[in-house]
């Protein structure tokens, strides 16, 4: 299996999960010429893609779907209520008829040789979902967009080979920023984003010998910055309740605006 980020940010995000006959994409938040040299970059045609799984409808996780789709006519998986927010996004455009397909979180379902199991989120959209994806005797899972995590989530997580996991924040940086007050209380809310804080403490409960590789993704561009969340998730594993310390963990930080190293499981 492979994982790569094309984009992820508050921005925009775009993730590439797959393996040698099965590719898709988690979300479409860039613009279609931006996954396209993403695709590219990874040596696959935007015709070659078997499916994009959709999180949620939030635009920074959806701009690009409707040129895309259009174009290449790719199946889209998402929940019920976030296809009704497809739908009523007005600046897609209207989607090709037959290409929406509905999904159930907890209700695994088979593309390629992958399983994909999509599991809920806390966040303020109609019934986001995040996406774990076993490939063999490999899994990966892309989980941003948290507001808050628990048993639920960290059982989802559980003996993944590699993960996207949102560090989106740094509280103090929030606290004393530009955000007018309601918009920082959304952040921090439980149906919000997880700080650098919660992302490593949630690291922490996930953490074992088989996981190759977390990359740190959906990073605000005005509240967290790639160092400071490296630095800081890092310091949650060496002072959590478990027996690895921050450099014993292959980490690296999912920028916005390029490509991330392609992790190979």
């Amino acid at each position: 299996m492979r994982l790569c980020s094309i984009a992820s940010g508050s921005s925009g995000n775009c993730i590439y999960v797959g393996d040698d006959r099965t590719h898709l994409l988690v979300d479409t938040g860039i613009s279609k010429k931006r996954i396209e040299e993403g695709l590219h970059s990874l040596g696959i045609r935007g015709d070659e893609l078997s499916a994009i799984l959709i999180t949620h409808e939030h635009i920074d996780h959806i701009q690009g779907l409707g040129v895309f789709s259009r174009r290449y006519e790719i199946p889209v998986y998402a929940t019920r209520g976030t296809i009704e927010g497809i739908r009523g996004t007005k600046s897609l455009g209207k989607m090709p008829d037959g290409l929406l397909h509905e999904i159930a979180v907890d209700q695994s379902f088979g593309l390629g040789d992958l399983k994909i199991s999509p599991f809920a989120i806390s966040h303020d959209a109609r019934e986001p979902s995040g996406y774990r994806i076993d490939g063999g005797e490999k899994s990966v899972a892309v989980a941003t967009d948290l507001g808050k995590y628990d048993e639920y989530t960290v059982e989802h997580l559980k003996d993944l080979n590699a993960v996207v996991l949102e560090a989106n924040h740094d509280l103090h940086m929030l606290e004393v920023g530009p955000y007018p007050y309601v918009l920082k209380r959304r952040v921090m809310g439980e149906k919000g984003h997880l700080s650098n804080e919660s992302s490593g403490r949630l690291l922490c409960d996930i953490l074992h010998d088989g996981l190759q590789q977390v990359i740190l993704g959906h990073l605000s561009k005005e509240n967290n910055y790639a160092e400071l969340a490296y630095e800081t998730v890092k310091l949650e594993i060496s002072m959590g309740d478990n027996p690895y310390k921050g450099e014993d963990i292959p980490m690296m930080v999912a920028r916005r605006d390029q490509v991330s190293d392609i992790v190979t499981l």
